[in-house]
């Protein structure tokens, strides 16, 4: 494959696939920048194999595999580790303010849905992200994750359960 056509390729899969990575990174970090950084790193590496890449698999789930382990290899990372305590810190001097307990209460309550997945373990947040944001199927999440597709079902049938009631509390509490 020649540069021109490489060139091609990786333009109609940033097109094509772009923002859904972004979204895809962004439930793994937190952070919109952090998210595209991840994903600017996914294009690269996909450039850079994109000869190796043997076409019987779909491109959108190497890619999702991709951003995944970038998303994962910067979760584990020394520099997120340091941001996040930087982060603890200046969200524990804030709270003390009486407005930033109004932004974050305001903020809460428009991000309950969100929020509440969030908070699921990583194995049930990813898998209904996957299932419900990227509308992907069982068994192209199974490619994605690299775990088989019971695995993947028994994970969407356990987070609905942990989901079901703390949505509830919230529709009761809210």
């Amino acid at each position: 494959m020649d540069r021109e056509e490489k060139d091609l390729i990786l333009e109609k899969i940033m097109i094509a696939y772009g923002n859904e990575l972004v979204r895809l990174a962004f439930s793994y970090v937190k952070d919109t920048e952090i998210a595209k950084d991840m994903v600017q790193n996914t294009f690269i590496k996909c450039y850079k194999n994109l000869d190796a890449f043997r076409f019987d698999a779909q491109i959108k789930t190497w890619l999702y595999r991709i951003t995944i382990n970038e998303s994962k290899d910067y979760l584990k990372s020394w520099n997120y580790k340091m941001v996040q305590v930087k982060s603890f810190i200046n969200e524990t001097a804030m709270s003390i303010l009486p407005s930033t307990e109004k932004t974050v209460i305001a903020k809460y309550n428009n991000e309950k849905i969100k929020d509440t997945i969030y908070s699921l373990p990583k194995v049930y947040r990813e898998v209904v992200y996957l299932y419900y944001y990227d509308s992907l199927n069982t068994e192209e999440i199974a490619i994605v994750l690299d775990i088989p597709v019971n695995t993947v079902k028994t994970r969407l049938r356990r987070a609905k359960q942990r989901l079901e009631p703390m949505i509830k509390e919230e529709e009761f509490n809210g």
